[in-house]
């Protein structure tokens, strides 16, 4: 069964890709799921096994105690322990990429590359979490789902594919309250600027040029923060790069876990 007992939640995790091939984990954003990833995962596999999860509170994943993003990158540990992989290449969006700077920090052994795609050291302020909180917390996810997916896709993928608007609304919207209120905290009580600059993972950041919540300045702050790290930018995407543009999202990504260290030092 794709289940593993992390901490205390059973984790969701899903395999594709050839056995003997090294492994790419991905972790979702806030409000999805492993479904986030769908438009990439089939190009990434030919080299790649790919290990996708639901974050704690998203998805089939369990939402526990209220976590902090110790508790998240904790997760990561877990599973990574439960299916012994000793090292993985990285790739975060959003809080996932958060997970992934924690991790990377707490555990440098683990981590073979990373991506952080549309993320920060901080995100947001806390009231903008708090009230968040509060709104999930009184009427749910889809009452505030207009207003996200202004902020996850750009006007234009909002005027030429609607379905994909309908079908992220759709992700938000079944995504639980507890769950998603509960990774707004983490987020809103996380800021992991001193944690960056102990990240010794080749890291490359991505960032999208229409994105409000993560600009490329945010992302422009992170390669300053991490050692070595390198910033690319997609035009016309917003904050779910992989979906939105994912051919351009796969261009860059391929050829840096194929050789990180290459990619990085260009």
């Amino acid at each position: 069964m794709p289940y593993i007992r992390a901490n205390d939640a059973a984790v969701y995790y899903e395999y594709s890709g050839p056995a003997d091939a090294p492994v790419v984990m991905l972790a979702n954003s806030l409000g999805t799921n492993v479904h986030v990833w769908d438009a990439i995962v089939s190009e990434l596999a030919v080299t790649s096994r790919v290990l996708r999860y639901d974050m704690r509170g998203h998805g089939l994943t369990d939402a526990g105690p209220q976590p902090t993003m110790q508790d998240l990158a904790n997760d990561v540990l877990a599973l990574l322990d439960a299916l012994d992989l000793a090292r993985v290449r990285f790739v975060g969006l959003s809080i996932g990429g958060m997970i992934g700077q924690q991790f990377a920090a707490d555990h440098p052994e683990r981590v073979e590359a990373l991506v952080l795609c549309a993320t920060a050291s901080r995100i947001g302020t806390a009231n903008v979490w708090n009230e968040r909180i509060a709104a999930v917390r009184q009427a749910g996810t889809a009452a505030i789902a207009r207003g996200v997916l202004a902020r996850w896709f750009t006007p234009a993928t909002h005027r030429d594919h609607p379905e994909l608007i309908r079908g992220f609304g759709n992700m938000l919207a079944r995504t639980p309250a507890d769950g998603y209120a509960g990774a707004c905290a983490a987020i809103r009580d996380a800021d992991l600027a001193v944690r960056d600059g102990k990240i010794a993972a080749p890291t490359l950041v991505i960032s999208g040029a229409e994105d409000a919540v993560t600009p490329p300045a945010d992302g422009r702050a992170l390669c300053d923060a991490i050692p070595g790290a390198r910033l690319a930018i997609i035009d016309g995407a917003a904050h779910i790069i992989p979906a939105e543009r994912p051919a351009e999202f796969v261009h860059l990504l391929v050829p840096f876990l194929r050789d990180p260290l290459a990619v990085v030092h260009a």
